[in-house]
């Protein structure tokens, strides 16, 4: 049987420092619709590690464009 390695979760805080945000700050990004895919889990939000890496990328595209 072979395993699929799981991405990294993340909470809020650790995605806001990745982008050198606020936690409030980046918790407003969400509300707006500006931020990567997440999901409750636990009652906590959470993000794939690389969601967050390719959203980030994205960003980069978009201001090269």
């Amino acid at each position: 049987m072979t395993t699929t390695p799981v991405d990294r979760l993340l909470y809020i805080e650790e995605v806001a420092e990745m982008i050198r945000k606020t936690p409030a700050a980046f918790r407003y990004m969400i509300q707006r619709g500006d931020a990567p895919k997440s999901a409750k889990i636990g009652g906590r939000r959470m993000f794939k590690e690389s969601d967050v890496e390719a959203w980030i990328q994205e960003q980069f595209d978009k201001a090269a464009s």
